[in-house]
């Protein structure tokens, strides 16, 4: 087996800031500078069914990885959150979406929010490519809000409720694009190593592309690392 470089090349970092609240969304191409051994352990993983909010199911990831790039998360972290610090990592896990869209609940058929708090940063580190299916995000039409903050989290679960009673259940499909309820603000493809950041209070959801290529098998399926960073 090939030792991990010494020197890695510098990845590319791109932060955008999509619709009216300009929240970034920090890209970073070539995180790790070895993603075929974390897809190999992603493989070898064992997986369990996620809970309620998640459409599949998760496998616990080692995050030591991200120490080949502290000192890049910590600038980050800083730089564009306004973090002094970087409390640690919580919830590191490799993701598998398996749900077909007949299966699915309908909070997982909508956009959602991971933590209303200001120092809670969402980790999607993208393995595969393109077809995969990246990250989108989004606002919501009754209220306009494209993050859900402590102060607005009432008005936005009553609005919710109003779009239920006006529009019916959500279709049950993978949300992508525009809908009754939800614009689509931006978008994130899926790239080999390609990592985004964002606040954990943003509108967002996982892009399928092809929900009939969904698959329990980690070898097949849409196999991703999630996390979350705690700051302040």
């Amino acid at each position: 087996a090939s030792a991990h470089p010494t020197t890695l090349p510098e990845p590319q970092v791109t932060v955008h800031q999509f619709g009216r609240e300009r929240e970034p969304v920090v890209q970073i191409d070539g995180f790790s500078g070895d993603p075929q051994a974390l897809l190999a352990a992603g493989r070898e993983a064992n997986y369990q069914p996620a809970g309620a909010y998640y459409p599949g199911l998760r496998a616990p990831a080692d995050p030591a990885y991200l120490d080949r790039r502290r000192d890049i998360v910590a600038e980050i972290m800083r730089r564009v959150f306004g973090f002094r610090e970087t409390m640690r990592v919580e919830a590191a896990s490799y993701s598998l979406v398996t749900l077909t869209e007949a299966e699915l609940l309908p909070s997982q058929a909508i956009p959602h929010f991971d933590d209303t708090g200001p120092g809670v940063i969402a980790v999607m580190h993208y393995l595969l490519g393109a077809g995969s299916g990246g990250t989108a995000f989004y606002r919501h039409r009754r209220t306009g809000f494209e993050a859900i903050t402590p102060a607005r989290q009432a008005a936005y679960r009553a609005a919710t409720a109003e779009d239920e009673r006006e529009f019916g259940a959500p279709p049950a499909r993978y949300q992508y694009g525009d809908s009754e309820r939800f614009e689509m603000i931006g978008e994130v493809a899926a790239s080999p190593d390609r990592m985004i950041l964002y606040r954990g209070r943003l509108l967002h959801s996982g892009v399928i592309p092809d929900p009939s290529a969904l698959s329990a098998d980690p070898a097949r399926g849409r196999l991703t690392i999630n996390m979350f960073l705690e700051g302040r």
